[in-house]
Order: C-alpha cells, then sequence, then structure tokens
C-alpha cells in the first residue's frame, strides 16, 4: 500500500466553567411560553420533565469575568501544553463558536476582531503565517473545523492545526424560556497534524450536510418569552420538538453515509461521540443508525455521555468529551490504539456532519 498523508490528533485540551448550576437553581425562576404566557405548571414539574428528557442535572456557567475568547484559550493553551506543541508552528487556528465575546454586563455580541485571532494574540503567537479565522456554523462548528482542517493537511497545505470549540450560552440564553435549563458554557481544543502512512490512521472520512427547508430557523434569535423583558435583547430560540423531528430523520442517514466512505460498517465503530444535545434524542439518533445498519445489538458503552453533568455547550461538547476521555478522565472509557471512533453533530441551520476517526495512539 503507498504512503499518504493523513490527520491524526496529537494532543487536546479543554476548559470546564467553574460554577456549577443545579436543576434545583431554577425553582426560582418565571417561565413564558412562546406567546408570553407564565407556564401553569409548577417549576418543580417543569424542571423534573426536562432532566427526564434531556438527562441534564446540572450544568457550568463561566464567572462574570470571563467571555468566549478567554476559555477558546484556555483550552487551546491546555492542549498545546499536554501536547508539548510550540504554538509559532501552528499553521492554522480555528475557532468555532456562534455569538462571539458576550460580557456579563452588556450582554452584546462582539465579533471583531475574530476571537481566532483573540486566541493568537492571548498565544504570544508572532508567526504571520499562523492563519486565524472563526467558523459559526452552529453546534456541528467544531467537527466542520476538524473537516477543513483535514483538507488543509491532506493537500500538503499545513503540518498543524489547532481547531477549538468554545461557546458561552448562559450569556444568550433567555432566563423565562424553559430551554435555558439545556445550555451551558465549555471550550475545548485539538491539535491536528499531518502524518505519512502506508496504513489508514486518523482522519479516515467525513460527509456534511445542511437541510435548509421550512426548518432552517428552528434555532434561531428572538426576543425574550417574557413580554418586555430584555430591552429589545435578542435570545437564543428552539423549536425542540421540530427540531428533535428533524434530527432523527436526518442524522443517522448522514453518519451512515460517512461509514460507508470510509469502506467501514458499523461494527467496526469502537466509540460513538456525538454532540451532546440531549440525551433522550441522541440515544434515537443511536437506535435509529443501528437499525439503518441493520445491526442488532448495541454495545452499552460504545456512547459516552457528559450531558448529564455539563449540559449542552454547543461546539464545545465534542472537543470536551474527546479531551475527557483522551486524559482518563471518564470513568469506564478509554481510547485504544487502532479503534476507530466516530464523531457526529447537529445544528443551527440545520447543519449535520461526521468523521470516522482510527486512532493512532
Amino acid at each position: 500500500m503507498s504512503v499518504q498523508t493523513y490527520s491524526i490528533i496529537v494532543a487536546s485540551g479543554s476548559y470546564i466553567p467553574t460554577v456549577t448550576v443545579k436543576n434545583a437553581d431554577f425553582l426560582d425562576h418565571t417561565f413564558f411560553d412562546r406567546n408570553g404566557v407564565a407556564l401553569s405548571k409548577a417549576n418543580e414539574v417543569v424542571i423534573s420533565q426536562l432532566e427526564q428528557i434531556t438527562g441534564i442535572r446540572e450544568r457550568r456557567y463561566v464567572i462574570d469575568d470571563l467571555v468566549t475568547s478567554d476559555i477558546a484559550f484556555f483550552a487551546a493553551q491546555s492542549a498545546l501544553e499536554s501536547g508539548g506543541i510550540d504554538a509559532e508552528s501552528l499553521d492554522y487556528i480555528i475557532v468555532a463558536h456562534n455569538f462571539g465575546d458576550v460580557t456579563s454586563k452588556n450582554l452584546v455580541s462582539d465579533m471583531v476582531p475574530a476571537l481566532a485571532s483573540r486566541v493568537k494574540h492571548r498565544l504570544g503567537i508572532v508567526n504571520p503565517q499562523t492563519v486565524a479565522y472563526d467558523l459559526p456554523f452552529g453546534c456541528a462548528g467544531w467537527l466542520q473545523g476538524m473537516i477543513q482542517a483535514d483538507g488543509y493537511l491532506r493537500s500538503g497545505n499545513a503540518k498543524k492545526v489547532l481547531v477549538i470549540g468554545a461557546e458561552t450560552l448562559s450569556r444568550i440564553s433567555d432566563p423565562h424560556d424553559r430551554d435555558c435549563m439545556i445550555f451551558a458554557d465549555g471550550a475545548g481544543a485539538v491539535v491536528l497534524a499531518a502524518k505519512e502512512s502506508a496504513v489508514p490512521i486518523g482522519i479516515l472520512a467525513h460527509h456534511a450536510e445542511t437541510i435548509a427547508d421550512e426548518l432552517v430557523y428552528a434555532l434561531k434569535m428572538g426576543a425574550s418569552n417574557k413580554p418586555g423583558f430584555g430591552d429589545n435583547r435578542l435570545f437564543l430560540k428552539m423549536s425542540g420538538h421540530k427540531l428533535y423531528e428533524q434530527v432523527l430523520k436526518v442524522v443517522p442517514g448522514v453518519i451512515k453515509k460517512c461509514i460507508e466512505k470510509a469502506n467501514l460498517s458499523l461494527t467496526d465503530i469502537s466509540k460513538v461521540l456525538i454532540h451532546q444535545a440531549n440525551n433522550k434524542m441522541d440515544e434515537a439518533i443511536l437506535k435509529l443508525l443501528f437499525e439503518l445498519c441493520e445491526t442488532k445489538s448495541i454495545p452499552f458503552e460504545i456512547m459516552p455521555m457528559t450531558i448529564s453533568w455539563l449540559g449542552n455547550s454547543s461546539v464545545a461538547t465534542l472537543p470536551t468529551l474527546y479531551d475527557l476521555i483522551n486524559k482518563a478522565q471518564m470513568p469506564g472509557h478509554s481510547f485504544n490504539k487502532n479503534e476507530t471512533i466516530l464523531f457526529a453533530a447537529v445544528g443551527a441551520g440545520v447543519n449535520v456532519n461526521a468523521v470516522v476517526y482510527r486512532n493512532f495512539e
């Protein structure tokens, strides 16, 4: 077999915010529906139902002094230090996010300069050929950054690429919308490097789709559910049930196409790292994927989950999950040499993607 260039993960890092917010902390909230009418159900019932569906018992928020670019830098620094990598050797820095830096005081999105440029500055990189840019792609943004990095590395246009996913959803969620209990903050990063090999390693295949049909606005920005709240601010709004239905129709098929591109079968996959959006939804995706691939038995340990204690931190869920397993911080889960990992994500747009990755070490 001829030698080819592949993209392998050589380092990972993450930043888990220090403020733990438990479900009980929402008992004193006043929730409204989309029509501006206060919910008639007691908060205990609302919270219990959400926990049963999403699996979320607690989530993490950043402290008031931090913004998204700060925690993106922390995750990047963690990855570079853990891999012993000189930041000056990076060819690209890709930062996936969707709302920029939103401070705790003015709650206005700040996206200029690019968050990636801010991270490069914080890392002290003087190399002008380290190209830094942002990638807004919904919750699937970090994985799309991995796909873009793979193109740079395979083509020979880069040797090392830092891909970061960071978000502070606590700053743009509506405290009067029950969905605010889903969202969280966090950051994760990996460094991808080019590696020549006679056998397939690293990223073996990827597939992405955008379904911009009538559900393109299933996730959007809108006014608070509470009439008059927020001084014309826009908050993240989600048509949860419609999005859930669309996800189950589309995501298993996208994953199957990706596995087929890698010339593998589902039984070759050792771990499924899926965007931590909703426990019930992720379990349904996995079940439908196994049915679609005509595979009956679902290994219990195949899909590690962090959503119960980290919530949904958008683009940060996948790199954070990878880093925790990579650093032996997820009991019962580890990566072994030559095993094959499946990454999958879905987000606003509706954007869906998947990557099949063979562990190198």
